[in-house]
């Protein structure tokens, strides 16, 4: 997952920056879902304990507004087409493939200013969430975690081809609601199960709510944040 020389830089997407300390060592790219822009996380950092933490750059990037299949073509932003209600049905690669490029792009930039590719956390939730572990497991540096959280694994077909050996051992902090009514719980017991299978290290956690985020998911992704950064 990479750039032809050949090719002109894209432009960077739109971000939301918050810094939990000068001159950080750390950074977490948190990918949003669809619909939604890189604001919707951004409440959520003063609640996450971060004690013997580093200081933390927490990058939050706006998807592109599209067109999006299942809700009628309305434009949205979104990292990728979704085609069908099951969200395996005809996988919008190109798109997925598209958006990968441009976080890579920022995880280069954060390298570019002085944070360790091993000291980069991937997060993301829906949507955003199948993009970190479309990224996170193909990616050629090792990084410090990915945080995946009421999504799934997207082209899980093409992964054993195209996984790298790089973040085999990566935490995966890997969380659904049982509720869920968006993205079935099923689904992502599924993408669970083949991460598993393929030996990847994953925390998986279920908590009683839908497609959200609540007060002891936040407390179990601050234990994780404290146990890949903390020596960091």
């Amino acid at each position: 997952m990479s750039y032809k020389p050949d090719e002109p830089p894209m432009e960077l997407l739109p971000c939301i920056e918050l810094e939990t300390a000068p001159n950080p060592t750390a950074a977490v790219l948190w990918l949003h879902g669809l619909g939604a822009d890189g604001n919707d996380f951004v409440p959520i950092i003063p609640e996450l304990d971060l004690t013997g933490c580093p200081g933390i750059r927490f990058v939050f990037p706006s998807a592109p507004s599209m067109p999006v299949t299942v809700n009628g073509g309305y434009v949205m932003p979104a990292w990728y087409d979704i085609v069908g209600r099951d969200l395996m049905d005809q996988e919008d690669a190109a798109g997925i493939q598209k958006s990968a490029e441009s976080i890579v792009q920022l995880i280069e930039r954060e390298v570019s200013r002085g944070i360790a590719y091993e000291n980069i956390v991937l997060a993301g939730f829906s949507q955003g969430c199948a993009m970190v572990l479309q990224i996170g497991l193909r990616f050629p540096h090792k990084l410090a975690g990915i945080i995946a959280l009421s999504g799934y694994l997207p082209l899980a077909v093409t992964l054993p081809l195209e996984k790298h050996t790089a973040n085999q051992s990566t935490p995966i902090f890997m969380a659904h609601g049982e509720y869920d009514p968006v993205v079935a719980l099923e689904r992502a017991e599924a993408s669970h199960a083949l991460l598993e299978k393929m030996g990847y290290a994953v925390h998986w956690n279920e908590y009683p709510m839908e497609h959200s985020v609540n007060r002891e998911e936040l407390a179990d992704i601050s234990r994780f944040l404290q146990q890949v950064l903390a020596s960091k």
